[in-house]
This record gives structure tokens, C-alpha cells and sequence, in this order.
């Protein structure tokens, strides 16, 4: 029980502790073609990311497209 508890909280702080695109953006007050640029970039490493994530963990499929999908829309922001 003690554990799922420390592996409950240690996810929502490593969740926590990494920003998104959109976050960043924010933060660097980024407008028109810079913040489109910037979010183009952003979104292409967080793909890149994802997909070696994805190869690593030897996902395929539908598997690989979910794991895709969910990692990508975190590391950019709804």
C-alpha cells in the first residue's frame, strides 16, 4: 500500500515539474509567426521524443499509436 501511495505521488510531481509548448510560449510572451514557429519546433521534438520512447519500450500498433497520441498532446498541451 505504502508503495502505490509513493508511486502515486512521485508521478504527479514528475508530471508536474515538465512544462509544455504552450506553457512555454506563454511564458516567453511569444505572438504570431514567432509562437507559430515555435509550437511547429516544439511539436516536432516532442515527436521525435515520443517515437524513440515508443521504440524503447518495443511498442507497435495500436499500442504505439495510443502511447503516440497521448505523449505528443502531453508534451505539447491541450
Amino acid at each position: 500500500m505504502k508503495t502505490l501511495v509513493l508511486a502515486a505521488a512521485l508521478s504527479l510531481v514528475a508530471t508536474s515539474a515538465f512544462a509544455t509548448c504552450k506553457a512555454d510560449a506563454e511564458s516567453k510572451k511569444l505572438a504570431g509567426a514567432a509562437l507559430k514557429s515555435f509550437l511547429t519546433k516544439c511539436e516536432s521534438d516532442a515527436k521525435k521524443s515520443c517515437e524513440a520512447d515508443s521504440a524503447s519500450k518495443k511498442l507497435a500498433g495500436a499500442a504505439k499509436t495510443s502511447h503516440m497520441k497521448k505523449c505528443v498532446t502531453d508534451a505539447v498541451g491541450s
